[in-house]
């Protein structure tokens, strides 16, 4: 039997319920849009050929279409564990952590009301022991890379930034190669 008291169980039917019912709506209001979504480019876009367009509007538009579809996946993850959420009420198992078997305090159920697991046996949405691919193919740098910046790092500060470039010239004045007097030009 679960360790919560009635008005507590009461309260967090109805959080779910509310989420469930929030959610429902997201997926019925863009039901249409969403069908779109798994379509090629070109059909959801309504544009009949994608050469015309150029390429960042065609970058930009698969980006919409790569996040939606995360953010379509994730909700539609989150539903799945409020319904199983709902279910494990009903049979009275809700509040159990599936891993140790041990009541899941009210304050995480209040602030996750699907969650199936306590803190402690929560799995980790970071994996901090896994590197990405690439770095089993890269080269390391050569040794002393890097160094010299090291070495001078510091040294350069926004005072002495127009000392070190007004040998240049600027957009209103003309360049003076170094070496050369101006007054030589003007004999």
């Amino acid at each position: 039997m679960s360790h919560l008291t009635k008005s507590e169980l009461t309260k967090l039917r109805q959080l779910l319920e509310e989420r469930r019912t929030e959610l429902e709506q997201h997926f019925s209001s863009n039901g249409a849009e969403d069908s779109l979504l798994g379509d090629s480019l070109t059909l959801s876009t309504g544009e009949l050929s994608s050469i015309d367009n150029h390429p960042a509007d065609t970058g930009t538009e698969t980006f919409e279409r790569s996040r939606d579809l995360s953010i379509n996946t994730s909700l539609s993850e989150e539903l799945t564990d409020i319904e199983a959420a709902l279910q494990r009420i009903e049979d009275g198992t809700y509040g159990i952590c599936e891993i140790s078997k041990q009541e899941i305090p009210y304050e995480r159920l209040e602030a996750i009301p699907y969650t199936r697991y306590a803190v402690e046996y929560a799995p980790s949405s970071r994996n901090s022991d896994v590197r990405p691919v690439e770095e089993e193919v890269m080269t390391p740098p050569p040794s002393g890379a890097g160094q010299g910046r090291q070495e001078h790092s510091g040294r350069f500060d926004d005072a002495g930034a127009w000392e070190a470039v007004e040998d240049y010239g600027s957009a209103s004045s003309p360049v003076t190669p170094p070496g050369q007097d101006t007054e030589d030009e003007d004999s």
